[in-house]
């Protein structure tokens, strides 16, 4: 992420919007005992600062609610349509934050598998379920609370059983719809892979896709965009392929949007129009696997070719707020504790 929008502001310094504004870049990480981005943005606007550099940033439509819910309906600014003309070349959809968000990419979770071994894989969350079943130790999702990747799988396998509306809503009633997914889970359990003839669940996306690369499994839930890139770059054999089922894993459409504690909206606006470009996407496509939300066939790159077959209209994207967290949790308690 940091690589590709590191292209992403040299390439607008360069464009005539670059003349009139100068787009910087803060990278923040997660995890390292500071202040995430958002705890930083929900801080500044409670302290009622107006003048800060966070003008811009990065937050998927899954995080939206969250930020609402901590920091009020006001801590982002609406963007003015007539300054970002290139929406109307957008071909997908947002879960929430209509008029606020403006996507950029899209990422989902698929189905990864290894083609050697797995001839006709599932195109549907009940075949994959059997499927694990009828092939206990050859499939693996990492803990939910250490990548999104393990997160996804456990929250379609509980969302499931939900009303569509669910997906997309932090009200706590659906905690006690809960059950039923778990109990699924816990059915599943004694599938899963095992080492040491104890089932393990893998630290983060990338130890799912190690046991893949290794051959100690044979499917995988993992992220399309981490999976373009490994098999760009030649980390991951071309044997392995991608597919989604139906109902789909969920993932995000990564979105930008403008702080009200900002000091320059039109220059957000600005950046937010160019990102909407055909140069801006490619480069998107290039530096991240990133999936494009405007026309993918108007786009040329080695990484489109690991994109056929993969239908951005038809991603599911979450945002369940403060749930997801006591989600993982839950899994923490109920299923986790089923390995040791």
């Amino acid at each position: 992420v940091k690589l590709g929008m590191q292209k992403i502001v040299e390439a607008f310094n360069k464009s005539s919007d670059g003349k009139k504004y100068k787009l910087n870049l803060q990278f923040i990480t997660s995890g390292t005992g500071t202040q995430s981005l958002s705890d930083r943005i929900v801080a500044a606007k409670k302290a009622n600062q107006t003048d800060t550099d966070y003008d811009l940033i990065l937050v998927s439509d899954a995080e939206y609610s969250a930020y609402v819910q901590e920091g009020g309906s006001d801590i982002f600014e609406k963007y003015d349509k007539d300054k970002i003309p290139n929406l109307d070349n957008v071909k997908t959809q947002i879960a929430a934050g209509e008029g606020v968000l403006v996507p950029y990419r899209g990422t989902t979770v698929v189905l990864a598998y290894d083609s050697t071994k797995v001839k006709t894989p599932p195109t549907t969350a009940e075949e994959l379920y059997q499927w694990i079943k009828d092939n206990p130790g050859k499939f693996a999702y990492n803990t939910p609370g250490s990548g999104g990747a393990g997160g996804s799988f456990v929250q379609t396998a509980i969302y499931n059983f939900l009303p569509d509306e669910a997906m997309n809503s932090s009200d706590e009633k659906w905690k006690s719809q809960w059950s039923e997914g778990f109990d699924l889970l816990a059915d599943l359990n004694d599938s899963m892979y095992k080492s040491g003839g104890k089932v393990v669940y893998p630290n983060k996306n990338q130890g799912t896709l190690d046991l893949l690369v290794n051959g100690e499994v044979e499917m995988i839930p993992a992220w399309a965009d981490m999976l373009i890139t490994n098999l760009a770059n030649g980390t991951l054999p071309d044997t392995v392929k991608m597919t989604q089922i139906t109902p789909g894993f969920t993932g995000n459409v990564d979105t930008l949007a403008i702080p009200s504690i900002g000091s320059n909206k039109e220059g957000a606006e600005a950046v937010m129009n160019f990102m909407l470009t055909k140069e801006a996407q490619q480069i998107l496509l290039d530096n991240m696997a990133a999936i494009p939300v405007i026309d993918s066939s108007e786009l040329s790159s080695e990484n489109s070719k690991y994109l056929e077959g993969l239908k951005i209209d038809s991603f599911r994207t979450a945002s369940i707020g403060n749930l997801g967290t006591e989600l993982n949790e839950e899994w923490d308690q109920k299923i986790g504790t089923l390995a040791q």
